[in-house]
């Protein structure tokens, strides 16, 4: 046996603890092939906590997951809780409190995924996108005065210092030179792309673009250098994505793009992502949400899920057995299922499950 990971899990609300539970499956399936050490233990946050007890995160909550080698997650979102609540105290506020500074979302459209962009596959859909997590516009910075009044004030602020700029591009500069196009055998180089708009946000993208060439040019010279404004990049991921590699941007940036890239690789039902602190504590999740109309139906696509449990062992360092969950997937993807949609797939959310722990 190698190296065992403690991993903390968060099955969450709606379809969160189905798809974790077959993600769970898939990772016993790898962790007995490749010789590693799981410990999963279960905590309780969500929406039904919330309902029982008015509590949304014990004060403790971030303490004791910094005990863990990484946290799994399901889903946050309960019909019964107003919107917001569950995000912003959960979601967030770990992302914040744990320092989970990189937002990483690969755009990978796997074999027999339908794309709606004409005459695209997997091989031209094929990138990363690195977004900065914990700055920017999303912080709060700001205030609202003489509200509710015709001359009603309301300015929200796209602050950044060096230090965050700094470290989330030399993340991405490492990501690029480890997981780009050359070092994974299907381009000619490895090149990473800042996404701006330096030329209306003259001040923050002026600080991120000279931030990217002095660390690239001094640092990372073997990895190739581009910058694309952010309104073109939108254009360019539907007409050419084979363009890109690995992309790095701002936080709201970064949340645009992403969910653009996620409906051209067949839609939330496949998009996993990870919310990383490389010296401390990462968090992995499916992006689709908690799906509550489909609770208990056994009837939810797990793919994301799964996917972002390869993620979590690719982030823990156990590349072989990542490497496998990825190919096990894209193996029923080419061959089994019919659809990313739930009651649609042609398997029930555990057969899926299944199907991939027996190819792993």
């Amino acid at each position: 046996m190698g190296k065992t990971y403690k991993i903390a899990v968060i099955p969450g609300d709606g379809t969160g603890p189905e798809v974790v539970d077959e993600g769970r499956k898939v990772l016993e399936a790898a962790s007995a092939k490749f010789g590693i050490g799981l410990q999963m233990t279960d905590f309780d946050y969500g929406g039904d906590r919330y309902l029982r007890t008015g509590e949304v995160l014990p004060d403790h909550a971030a303490d004791e997951l910094r005990k863990f080698d990484a946290i799994y997650l399901g889903a946050i979102g309960h019909p019964g809780v107003t919107p917001g609540i569950l995000e912003k105290g959960i979601l967030l506020r770990l992302r914040f409190e744990l320092d989970q500074y990189i937002n990483l979302r690969p755009v990978r459209l796997y074999p027999g995924i339908e794309t709606p962009l004409k005459d695209k596959g997997p091989k031209e859909i094929d990138y990363v996108v690195v977004r900065e997590n914990t700055g920017g516009i999303y912080t709060g910075t700001g205030g609202i005065s003489m509200k509710g009044t015709p001359h009603e004030v309301a300015v929200q602020s796209m602050v950044y210092n060096r230090y965050q700029v700094e470290r989330c591009l030399r993340y991405a500069f490492e990501y690029a030179r480890k997981f780009g196009k050359k070092a994974r055998g299907v381009g000619d180089a490895n090149t990473l792309g800042l996404v701006g708009k330096t030329n209306v946000l003259t001040y923050v993208f002026d600080l991120w673009e000279r931030a990217f060439h002095e660390i690239g040019q001094r640092d990372y010279p073997d990895v190739k250098r581009e910058y694309y404004h952010v309104d073109a990049t939108c254009m360019w991921m539907v007409k050419s994505p084979e363009w890109f590699d690995v992309l790095v941007t701002s936080n709201m940036f970064g949340d645009i793009i992403t969910d653009l890239g996620a409906i051209t690789q067949g839609g939330m039902g496949i998009a996993a992502g990870g919310n990383i602190n490389p010296e401390g504590v990462s968090m992995f999740e499916p992006i689709g949400g908690s799906a509550p109309k489909y609770t208990g139906m056994n009837i939810i696509n797990p793919l994301a899920a799964i996917c972002s449990a390869a993620m979590m062992l690719e982030a823990l360092g156990e590349i072989p057995a990542a490497q496998a969950v990825e190919n096990a997937v894209k193996e029923i993807t080419a061959t089994k299922i019919k659809s990313l949609s739930a009651g649609k797939m042609g398997y029930s959310t555990s057969e899926v499950g299944d199907m991939v722990a027996r190819r792993v």
